[in-house]
């Protein structure tokens, strides 16, 4: 596809709605599932969801794919991480060997992992790694624009394009994850824009910064929002001027699991505010998008609620990768799993519910 503003918007007019009368109507052969009728909870609404999205009463999720954008981000060199870039590298390789965190869980949960280099400093050969790669890292935000309003609409037109050439392979079943030293201060400061709260009520510690590198990270994304004034209403600019290539990527995995009819799971705090910025960009894509885990991250559980999402996990993490939307998958099975064996009612000789007034 052309990495343009027309491009992007074609693909989210092209968004089909879940098939409504679908969903009703696996709602009603839950109803007729020996247990008390919704006893289920948030499992029903699941399947049901599944349905619409699918088309059809008996959904299953088939192949699973984890795609993790990894990017770098030049707002490090003002200190707000720990780490390097060298890190963002060592992370993704060890995605393709099962060294990594989200490589072990995912293989626990039959899901495969895709690394994405959307823009990391520097350039690999490992293979397994998908080379996407829009520029060797952004620019510091803290002095400039991170991005060109021409390199968001490429990383968010790359992220669709990751999400329909994993369809053709199979996989229709997606969860996010991503990969970059600093981008828990992009999110952070993208978070503040788009949530309207000030970069103090949004900002965590990330990978463990100090009390004194708190205030530093606080500072910087203050500053890096007063100097590049984003436009709240206009999503691609606030990617650019304060985001990072992997949020973009993400935000257009997002679009493209919505304009290809396929679920896709949201992991922490970076990947939500990647799935509220595809939202801001394309209202239609929310019935396809589904929380896992709500992230410690100060502004975890505000950009879910901006969302209109309740997580289904609490479990403090904020490890980042995809962790947390991996470990969400085992759920999605579980609810199908009970809505394709729990016999009916009259297969074991139970008086059915009723719904009563």
């Amino acid at each position: 596809m052309e990495y343009t503003q027309n491009a992007l918007a074609e693909v989210i007019r092209q968004i089909p709605s879940p098939d409504k009368e679908i969903m009703d109507e696996i709602y009603r052969q839950w109803d007729k599932k020996a247990k008390p009728l919704g006893s289920l909870g948030r499992l029903e609404d699941i399947v049901a969801a599944l349905g619409g999205i699918y088309g059809t009463v008996h959904p299953s999720t088939g192949k699973k794919g984890v795609i993790v954008m990894a990017a770098d981000n030049g707002v490090v060199a003002e200190g707000v991480a720990q780490s390097d870039y060298h890190v963002t590298t060592q992370v993704t390789c060890n995605m393709t060997c099962q060294d990594a965190t989200v490589s072990i869980l995912a293989h626990m949960n039959g899901a495969q992992v895709f690394p994405v280099d959307i823009g990391m400093y520097e350039d690999v050969t490992c293979p397994g790694i998908i080379d996407r790669k829009i520029r060797h890292g952004t620019a510091n935000m803290a002095k400039e624009p991170a991005m060109t309003r021409e390199e968001t609409l490429a990383a968010i037109c790359t992220g669709i394009e990751i999400v329909a050439e994993l369809k053709e392979k199979g996989f229709c079943f997606f969860a996010t994850g991503e990969m970059g030293i600093g981008n828990t201060t992009t999110s952070s400061a993208v978070a503040s824009v788009l949530l309207d709260c000030p970069p103090e009520t949004v900002t965590g510690r990330g990978a463990g910064l100090s009390s004194e590198g708190l205030s530093k990270k606080i500072r910087t994304i203050k500053n890096a929002i007063h100097d590049r004034k984003p436009d709240p209403k206009d999503i691609v600019d606030v990617l650019g001027k304060v985001g990072g290539l992997d949020i973009a990527g993400l935000a257009g995995c997002f679009i493209g699991a919505a304009r290809w009819r396929v679920p896709i799971v949201i992991d922490g705090f970076i990947s939500s505010v990647a799935a509220l910025a595809a939202v801001r960009l394309a209202p239609t894509c929310r019935p396809y998008i589904f929380p896992s885990h709500c992230s410690a991250e100060p502004a975890g559980k505000m950009v879910l609620e901006a969302l209109g999402m309740e997580p289904y996990i609490y479990a403090g993490m904020y490890l980042g990768e995809g962790t947390g939307a991996v470990m969400a998958f085992h759920l999605f099975d579980t609810a199908l799993e009970a809505y394709n064996k729990i016999p009916e009612f009259e297969d074991v000789h139970i008086e059915a519910y009723e719904h009563l007034k």
